[in-house]
């Protein structure tokens, strides 16, 4: 067949389907409304450290099947989220429209809540369980006042009849149904959904209210009516995905619906035309707007004067669009995958997924900072991207992975000695200390942990995500800034005050000295039982005189009992409530290094040991200022 008349085929099979009004696979990503919540988050930080991955646990939910529920964190900064594609979507469509969905819904942040209807699918998030509501006050109907029926009266009757139908069918078939109807030589197609979790009874009431709202946009040739709870959309135009209903149509004419032998050929010719079309450019793939487009080419200038750009069609494909299977874990703000480039070059991608104005502060603070700083203990950047819809970092990658998935894996591959254990101490100490003191600028990190210390083959540390570090003069003596972290290994001056130094990340190192010596992880600080804490623990370990005793069994030697006895001073030491009486990172390293450099002091009470509860200290928590 000839370039011409595949072209000309192709013309004739989208004349073919115009007439037949056959949808063939659309992920109807068109937005219908969203909505964003009045209120700020309690902690806009600790709000984004559960906001990524409660959309990564619904992401997993949908594209299995196409509907899902989480609950990631705790009150009042905790994320409660809902995402439904509607009942016609088949597996494909319902994946690409929950990825704008995880693409649009974050524009809300740093609200408490926001809800996306698109023409496929819904999502919603909220700091409180929502789950049963089918109501709210942004509920409202969308009305397409163009190309009005000549006989308005009568179409308006043909509404009501078949939006009551196939809101009925869909409260007796798991909250799913479409259907349609014909007058004179127009048809009215209509879909109802309501979202799984409900059951019946809810979901009727939903439905019916929506119903009757609807109507109002008649005698306009399309309206959608938009709950908490379900949604309804009519028009004179099919535009559900015939391939994958089941529901008949209702009313007195039914659609014919095309047979299986044509419909394939008409695929089929499409197909053919649109492989020659793109040939010859006569179609260009929609793309999302790259973050160039959204903030300005200002901001492409200042990354590619760092030699620091990647195409994104370049990650993309080595991470494999993003696959669930490259998934490495959580960074701050973002998840980070393995990718193979094309010269073989393994690296670790970051997404970061908060795209907003508000955003690309925290973008540029991770490229600026990590670029300037070298040292053999701190993860090297090695570029980042902005011509895709996503912003982007890529890291050296370590198949080692990260701290937290070997002292707290019981499995014998992963047993850490105590050397090792030891040298990795010594590695973060010696990181830090450059950043407080030997880098060009003065550097806070403010997520010290377990999880964002990597370990390369020979299983030296390297400290990552400077996704929420700090940067001051050499004359300011703190910063005052709003929370950000993770609770836990937050300093109490910080905590309570909002004061930002160096002294901050001394107390997360001692948090983390402490988890790698019992192989224990660190609970919050404060809860109604602050003796759960693992520092509380050590604390009275220490007063009794029975450090021995909370070392992990796994480690433990009475050759070396001393040595790990005194690192556990060391991490108390770095832990105490006031910041004046931790040591620097400097004096750390020189305390490690030679144990005759170590001189006892008096430790006094660490925080948190009689304090309110954690809901309370978050409720005090500010959004973070840049």
């Amino acid at each position: 067949m000839g370039s011409a008349s595949c072209v000309h085929s192709l013309l004739l099979a989208l004349i073919s389907l115009s007439i037949l009004k056959v949808s063939v696979g659309d992920p109807r990503t068109s937005l219908v409304a969203q909505f964003c919540n009045d209120t700020l988050a309690a902690s806009g930080a600790i709000l984004a450290d559960n906001f990524v991955p409660a959309m990564d646990n619904l992401s997993s939910l949908v594209n299995a099947n196409g509907y899902g529920t989480d609950i990631t964190g705790l009150d009042p900064n905790g994320v409660y989220a809902l995402a439904q594609c509607y009942g016609d979507l088949n597996p494909i469509d319902c994946k690409l429209c929950f990825s704008e969905i995880r693409s649009q819904l974050p524009k809300c942040y740093p609200k408490t809540g926001g809800t996306l209807f698109l023409d496929g699918c819904f999502g919603r998030y909220e700091n409180f369980s929502f789950f049963n509501e089918i109501y709210s006050q942004d509920d409202k109907t969308v009305c397409v006042f163009t190309q009005n029926s000549s006989k308005p009266t009568v179409f308006a009757q043909v509404v009501k009849e078949v939006v009551g139908n196939v809101s009925l069918q869909a409260q007796n078939n798991k909250g799913f149904a479409i259907g349609s109807q014909m007058m004179s030589n127009l048809s009215v197609y209509v879909l109802s959904q309501c979202w799984e979790n409900l059951d019946k009874s809810l979901c009727s009431s939903c439905l019916d209210s929506a119903a009757s709202a609807i109507l109002s946009c008649s005698p306009a040739t399309e309206g959608r009516a938009v709950y908490a709870g379900c949604f309804i959309r009519y028009s004179t135009e099919l535009f559900w995905n015939v391939n994958n209903t089941s529901s008949s149509s209702s009313g007195k004419n039914k659609t014919i619906w095309i047979v299986v032998g044509s419909l394939l050929g008409v695929v089929l010719l499409i197909v053919i035309g649109i492989l020659i079309a793109k040939r010859r450019g006569l179609f260009s793939k929609k793309k999302s707007p790259s973050l160039t487009e959204l903030y300005g080419p200002e901001i492409a200038a200042a990354i590619s004067q760092s030699n620091l750009n990647f195409k994104y069609e370049d990650l993309r494909k080595a991470t494999n669009n993003f696959s669930l299977s490259k998934k490495l874990g959580q960074g701050s703000y973002g998840t980070v995958y393995k990718g193979t480039l094309s010269d073989g070059k393994e690296v670790a991608v970051k997404q970061l997924f908060l795209n907003t104005k508000q955003w690309i502060d925290q973008f540029f603070n991770e490229v600026d900072l990590v670029n300037q700083v070298r040292h053999k203990n701190l993860v090297k950047l090695l570029g980042c991207s902005l011509d895709g819809s996503e912003s982007l970092l890529v890291y050296e990658y370590y198949e080692n992975r990260s701290l937290d998935q070997f002292i707290f894996d019981e499995s014998p591959e992963k047993l850490l000695d105590w050397p090792q254990r030891l040298d990795i101490i010594q590695g973060i100490a010696e990181g830090l200390s450059y950043l407080h003191e030997e880098s060009a600028t003065r550097i806070i990190h403010r997520d010290i942990k377990a999880s964002n210390i990597l370990l390369d083959d020979k299983l030296k540390a390297k400290i990552t995500d400077f996704g929420l570090a700090r940067s001051f003069a050499q004359d300011q003596t703190h910063l005052t800034t709003g929370i950000a972290g993770t609770l836990g290994y937050l300093a109490p001056e910080y905590i309570v005050h909002g004061h930002l130094t160096e002294k901050a990340d001394v107390y997360s190192f001692g948090i983390v000295v402490l988890e790698i010596v019992t192989g224990k992880r660190c609970s919050s600080p404060v809860g109604s039982h602050a003796d759960h804490s693992l520092l509380a623990k050590v604390w009275n370990h220490y007063k009794a005189n029975a450090l021995a005793e909370i070392i992990d069994r796994k480690i433990y030697d009475k050759s070396v009992n001393d040595d790990i006895i005194q690192v556990i001073f060391i991490g108390l030491q770095c832990t105490q409530a006031d910041p004046q009486s931790r040591p620097t990172m400097t004096r750390v390293v020189e305390m490690l290094r030679n144990s005759r450099s170590y001189e006892e002091v008096v430790l006094t009470d660490p925080p948190f040991l009689d304090v309110c509860p954690m809901e309370d200290l978050e409720q005090g928590m500010s959004t973070p200022q840049s």
